[in-house]
């Protein structure tokens, strides 16, 4: 049989195989030691909020921008056909708070 090995190369074997079996066990303690499984939740978490974060922060300059462009013509100029009736309600509803205000005063 050409198969038959020494001892020195079954001792080596059982050598090296230790040797890998310690470094994944090292792995295997990293992995669940409670500082690692803490830092995967916190740097999850992070991710989701940045990611939260950046949709929420391209909606709000997509509202912004169409807003924008209902009272501004591309080239910067007021529509004046839309800022003065704007302007009008804002003004109406701020007298009316204040009307209020005075009310609940007396």
């Amino acid at each position: 049989m050409s198969d038959a090995r020494s001892p020195a190369q079954i001792e080596a074997d059982i050598i090296t195989r230790r040797e890998q079996l310690a470094v994944v066990l090292d792995e295997i303690g990293v992995r669940v030691h409670p500082k690692t499984i803490i830092g995967d939740a916190k740097a999850k978490a992070a991710e989701a909020v940045d990611r939260t974060a950046g949709r929420a922060f391209v909606a709000v300059n997509r509202s912004v921008s169409d807003v924008r462009a209902q009272f501004v013509t591309e080239d910067g100029a007021p529509r004046l056909e839309r800022v003065v009736p704007a302007a009008l309600v804002a003004v109406g509803v701020v007298g009316l708070f204040v009307v209020s205000a005075r009310r609940r005063r007396k």
